[in-house]
């Protein structure tokens, strides 16, 4: 598509919105970037202005709707805001950060959802396709705005883009060569509304992808296996529980990759650092990919024993009067502290709640028994947590008034041989920018636990 010469509108003034503005402006557009905030909110924004793009702060952009031609919306902002379906209705077209992006993307894109693992996954896929093709960029949810590397791009690099619901919303003909779906559990209902229109959302991932490409799925996970009935393109199935006729999976701790007639050993599953069955999986997937990407097993394996995991996802942070310190703050929903708490091999201190997302937690708090010790709560969700706890008859329970406070209280409970793990089922916002402030702030208090 060619953009010169084209009015945009780019809402939203995060870093993927800001890297949105400056690719459009760089293809000759006639660039808005806009944002609720007062323009004295926004810091300094002299450096875009000084680009030629203009800034329109602090309302809704239904004033100026008449002079678009395109809008870009970065993930944050809700789809069904008046003033989108109002452009949609006027015929300007509405798409999101990813769909920008990909239009002016000249090489193979591996793309990667799922509720939980999509980090670790994306990291460790990012580490495999460097070791063998060099200019690999991994973007996307990850923290690097895909838009921020496109014009970095070249026929010879690859993308890696780890990509979440919100994403997916508004694209149009975004299609992986490579597409993973890792799992399927209830997250952002206040945004998705139910369910099924959450996994319809997971499920663009491979809606434009042809019998060339590939898609993998998890065969333990109902979800992803109806997937697998809706996609046109190849399926290479995954498990942790049971041996594939083909596909990748775990056999005796080890991981088995079985495709055309061929049977390959990966490795054992203490070769890797990471810890826990969904890091398993993890693992398995980025093996998928790396082999359908045409990367030699030999590097593949190479980079899974090296592979440390990522920050803020079940990150060990330090040993402190005899106690493991665990930073899990990237564990923003049940099913991913689930994860966490499963994957501890000590008497836990758990530290839960934040914002309220419309989850529910007695899964959660079914895994208690014989691994939690204690749970110290913050945040709008405590009461909610507190009282699931007690349904499921696990009463010992502190609800404390500050992060801070939460952190003192968890290090006197907490005895030698036990683990503080912050996994918090929870949203950060409310109480913090977002999961990593909270992980830092994290890894800050238990610095301080040795002085």
């Amino acid at each position: 598509m060619n953009f010169n010469g084209k009015k945009a509108l780019v809402c939203g003034m995060a870093r993927s919105g800001i890297s949105a503005s400056i690719l459009l402006k760089n293809l000759g557009a006639d660039v808005t970037l806009q944002d609720l905030k007062e323009k004295e909110e926004l810091g300094d924004i002299s450096y875009l202005e000084e680009k030629g793009i203009n800034i329109y702060a602090g309302k809704n952009p239904d004033d100026i709707l008449k002079d678009m031609d395109i809008m870009v919306l970065s993930p944050g902002i809700p789809t069904d805001l008046p003033f989108i379906v109002k452009a949609e209705e006027m015929g300007i077209n509405v798409i999101g950060e990813v769909e920008l992006s990909y239009m002016f993307t000249p090489c193979p894109v591996v793309a990667i959802t799922g509720t939980n693992g999509k980090t670790t996954t994306t990291a460790l896929t990012g580490e495999i396709l460097k070791a063998y093709y060099k200019d690999t960029q991994v973007v996307g949810n990850i923290g690097i705005p895909y838009s921020e590397k496109v014009s970095e791009l070249t026929e010879n690099s690859r993308v890696v883009l780890e990509i979440s619901s919100f994403q997916l919303e508004k694209i149009k003909t975004f299609s992986p060569h490579i597409s993973a779906v890792l799992n399927i559990t209830p997250d952002h209902l206040d945004r998705h509304k139910t369910i099924e229109n959450y996994i319809a959302m997971k499920e663009r991932i491979f809606e434009n992808q042809g019998e060339s490409d590939y898609c993998i799925l998890n065969r333990d996970d109902e979800a992803c296996f109806e997937m697998s009935k809706k996609t046109k393109a190849k399926v290479m199935f995954f498990s942790s529980k049971n041996v594939l006729d083909e596909g990748i999976y775990l056999e005796n701790d080890n991981i088995i990759l079985k495709w055309k007639g061929e049977t390959l050993k990966v490795l054992n599953i203490n070769e890797l650092q990471i810890l826990g069955t969904h890091n398993y999986e993890n693992a398995m997937v980025a093996t998928a990919i790396g082999f359908l990407s045409g990367v030699p097993m030999d590097t593949i394996i190479q980079i899974l024993k090296s592979f440390k995991g990522v920050e803020h996802r079940i990150e060990f942070v330090d040993t402190v009067d005899g106690v493991d310190y665990y930073n899990d703050s990237k564990g923003t929903n049940p099913d991913a502290s689930i994860r966490a708490v499963l994957a501890m091999r000590k008497p836990i201190v758990l530290i839960g709640g934040g914002y309220d997302k419309g989850s529910e937690y007695d899964e959660w708090v079914e895994t208690f028994e014989g691994r939690v010790k204690h749970i110290v709560l913050i945040g709008v969700t405590a009461e909610k947590i507190k009282e699931t706890c007690y349904r499921h008859n696990f009463k010992n329970v502190t609800i404390c008034d500050t992060f801070d406070e939460a952190m003192e209280c968890s290090r006197k409970i907490a005895s030698s041989g036990d683990c503080v793990l912050l996994s918090p089922a929870c949203a950060s916002w409310g109480i913090f920018k977002n999961y990593e402030q909270r992980g830092d702030m994290f890894k800050e208090k238990v610095e301080s636990f040795k002085n």
